[in-house]
C-alpha cells in the first residue's frame, strides 16, 4: 500500500492509476523510449506511482516525471468554466519490461 505525505491517506495501487493515455505522443514514448503515460490521483507521490504501477502490471520501473495539468477556461452559451485539474505521470521501465495496453 502507498502512503502519501501531506494528508496520510493510503491509496491502494489501483487508486493512484487511473487510467493510462493513449496518444500518439504517448505510443512514440512507449515504442522509443520504452516509457508509458498514466492519468493518476492528484495526491499521488513519485514513490506511489512507481509501487502503483509495478504491482498492478509485474513491472520494473526505472523512473517517473510527474506533470499537474491545470483546467482550461471553457465557455458553453452563457456560463463560463473550467475544465477539471490532473496529474499526468510519464513512467520509464526496464528495458527488458513491456506493458501492453491492447
Amino acid at each position: 500500500m502507498a502512503k502519501t505525505q501531506e494528508s496520510g491517506l493510503k491509496l491502494e495501487s489501483h487508486q493512484v492509476v487511473l487510467r493510462p493515455l493513449v496518444t500518439e505522443k504517448g505510443t512514440h514514448y512507449s515504442e522509443r523510449y520504452n516509457s508509458y503515460t498514466f492519468e493518476v490521483n492528484t495526491r499521488a507521490t513519485k514513490t506511489d506511482i512507481k509501487r502503483a504501477v509495478e504491482d498492478l502490471w509485474d513491472v520494473r520501473v526505472v523512473g517517473v516525471r510527474t506533470q499537474n495539468r491545470k483546467g482550461k477556461a471553457r465557455s458553453h452559451r452563457n456560463s463560463y468554466g473550467y475544465t477539471r485539474v490532473w496529474k499526468k505521470a510519464v513512467v520509464e521501465l526496464h528495458d527488458d519490461d513491456r506493458i501492453a495496453f491492447f
